[in-house]
């Protein structure tokens, strides 16, 4: 099933480059390939999934509204490695398979922000990625993206831009809010992710 996924990571890096747009990714070494995990970047296009799956060289699951996962999109959506999420309520099953995929070994792509950046600014985190955070007890990988919000704005058009990927190193939680269980302290968790990628530079 995953071989459609490699053939449009490898289409993605493609138009990226022949359009000017090729990917720049700092602190190789700090990636995870191995072992469930949290990547969790920063949000401001469209482009930011096929980004990140090209900054990977194994599998990157992520989260796509369940919308799409209708006609067409239920056959194609799933052989990208997506599955679907209700963004608007709160949808126990779609954290259910989140935990079984990271217990599973994957890499999951989350944005804490929750939606796109209208001006490509770091927004304030949700506590729903806390929570997952903590019952998940996997690795927390901080990653940004710069030049994705010049590439594709949020209700604007695309214009090829060179874009930039820091990989961060994971993130070490407080152990009291990771044990807590309470809406605070998944916050606390939540902003704790969103300092760590704010922390990333360009050098």
């Amino acid at each position: 099933m995953r071989t459609l996924y490699w053939m449009t990571r490898a289409l993605a890096r493609t138009v990226f480059a022949s359009t000017g747009g090729r990917i720049e990714i700092l602190n190789r070494g700090k990636r995870i390939h191995q072992g469930g995990a949290i990547v969790a970047a920063n949000h401001t296009s469209y482009l930011d999934p096929p980004i990140v799956a090209c900054a990977y060289n194994s599998p990157i699951a992520f989260l796509a509204r369940k919308t799409l996962f209708q006609g067409f999109g239920a056959w194609l959506y799933p052989r990208l490695n997506a599955f679907p999420i209700d963004r608007e309520h709160a949808d126990l099953r779609s954290m259910k398979t989140i935990l079984r995929r990271l217990k599973d070994g994957e890499r999951v792509l989350m944005f804490p922000e929750g939606t796109r950046s209208a001006d490509g600014r770091l927004q304030e985190a949700k506590a729903g990625i806390g929570m997952l955070v903590a019952k998940s007890g996997v690795p927390v990988q901080p990653v940004r993206i710069f030049g994705a919000h010049e590439s594709w704005p949020k209700g604007g058009k695309f214009r090829p831009h060179r874009i930039q990927v820091v990989i961060g190193d994971p993130v070490k939680f407080d152990p009291g809010d990771l044990k807590e269980k309470s809406r605070e302290a998944y916050q606390r968790i939540a902003d704790q992710l969103m300092r760590a990628i704010a922390e990333l530079k360009v050098e």
